[in-house]
């Protein structure tokens, strides 16, 4: 592979096409058209808006700052948490501890985003205007990326429409982001042999309004962390912003993830990911699509295996939906001397316990943006974007075979939770995981 020029040896305007319209393409889009550069985005849902994915993030350090440096929406981000604690099957709290987390949903963090990227109106917050010193933004949908070329000094990308293939075209650019998620189709054009695995078990999710939940139950789930280990399962909760991102109390959810295990081949997996019209989906079973009759086994099993309060909210969750648990993560992150760029799950798609896949999205996207800005040089960047997506990675695939292949005890899955809680700027990376 050829070597990139230092960044700072660029200072003239870019154009970056950004592949993936979900949180990590939004969020490089909106640094890189803050320092002035022009970005496009290419997304291949053929909706102009990604749907509610009904998902609660932690929103750790580097997405508190990253929203710190960008939104210019003036609205609350997130709802707080001010204890984390452990339940026992009786669900009874059997540990906790004071600390002070900040939690978000899914889709008022796509709606900041998409409000601060290209100024697209929602009913979770108002638009912000024009800055003058940005760069050109722009949004296309239905727009699925076919192949990627070196084309003189940038690249050139060609796509078909995903609605209508027979429609195609191709766009150049200086740059090319790959933030296509975990499955990314540009990570497939340059390491093909690098797999999306199933690690043996899913994470079914859903969410409960704060005010259908029984007072217990939200005596002990509201504004608390809370979590419960048994044989081969965990289930954690935490509340997020309600209907168009209200941190109203009453009104806020609370969401749970719940992992459980299904052996790869199973009739149970099967019919986990099997949707309501008899389709079987490879990965995530979208949010209304459960099919009932499955979903009424997950209900009885949670009510025999689970903490009442955290059966009650399995079974009153209207939406749930469902997600295999994956691994995948690439030898590198740049190609084509530097022309083309991995950022994100396209790079390293962690397991949810990390509670980390949005925070590495925006890190990698405000440290990439420092790189071309000249703030940081080539070394340190690539350093600290694989180090942490190696690291990050590693430490999810031990924490899900600890959680849900082993029988620890109570002190051990405290511990894990405690360390993955580290501060991005306080982890000690070893020397594999920043090798390059």
């Amino acid at each position: 592979m050829s070597s990139a020029p230092e960044a700072a040896s660029e200072p003239h305007k870019l154009h970056f096409i950004i592949v993936g319209g979900s949180l990590g393409g939004l969020a490089a889009g909106i640094a890189l058209k803050t320092l002035g550069h022009d970005t496009t985005i290419l997304e291949r849902s053929i909706s102009p808006l990604l749907h509610d994915q009904g998902a609660g993030i932690v929103a750790g350090g580097d997405s508190l700052e990253f929203f710190q440096r960008y939104n210019r929406c003036k609205r609350p981000t997130a709802v707080s948490s001010q204890r984390r604690h452990y339940l026992d099957k009786e669900g009874r709290i059997v540990h906790k501890v004071d600390m002070v987390q900040n939690m978000s949903s899914w889709d008022l963090t796509y709606h900041l985003m998409r409000a601060n990227y290209d100024g697209t109106p929602s009913a979770y917050c108002d638009v912000p205007a024009p800055d003058a010193a940005h760069g050109a933004a722009v949004h296309h949908h239905d727009r699925t990326v076919t192949a990627v070329a070196e084309d003189g000094l940038g690249v050139r990308v060609s796509w078909a429409s995903t609605s209508d293939p027979s429609v195609t075209g191709t766009l150049t650019g200086d740059r090319l982001v790959g933030a296509d998620g975990p499955s990314s189709f540009i990570r497939s054009l340059f390491v093909p042999d690098v797999q999306r695995t199933y690690a043996g078990y899913c994470a079914l999710r859903g969410t409960v309004p704060e005010y259908e939940a029984s007072p217990e139950t939200r005596e002990t789930l509201s504004e608390r962390f809370s979590f419960y280990h048994g044989p081969g399962i965990q289930i954690l909760s935490y509340l997020i912003p309600g209907l168009h991102g209200t941190v109203e109390p009453g009104q806020r959810l609370i969401n749970f993830v719940y992992y459980t295990n299904f052996p790869e081949g199973s009739a149970e997996l099967d019919e986990i990911l099997t949707d309501r019209n008899g389709q079987r989906h490879r990965i995530t079973m979208p949010p209304g699509l459960t099919d009932p009759a499955a979903w009424e086994k997950q209900r009885a099993i949670a009510r025999e295996k689970l903490p009442p309060q955290f059966a009650e909210v399995v079974c009153k969750a209207k939406r749930p939906f469902v997600q295999a648990v994956t691994d995948v993560i690439s030898p590198e992150h740049e190609f084509l001397g530097g022309k083309v760029v991995l950022i994100g799950d396209a790079l390293a798609g962690f397991r949810p316990h990390t509670v980390a896949s949005t925070s590495q999205a925006t890190f990698d996207a405000m440290i990439y943006a420092d790189y071309i800005s000249g703030k940081i040089g080539r070394e340190e960047w690539k350093r600290e974007t694989m180090g942490y997506a190696r690291f990050i990675q590693k430490r999810g695939v031990d924490m899900g075979e600890r959680s849900q292949h082993q029988q620890l005890s109570l002190e051990d899955y405290i511990h894990d939770r405690d360390v993955a809680s580290t501060p991005r700027r306080e982890e000690v990376y070893p020397e594999w995981a920043t090798a390059i």
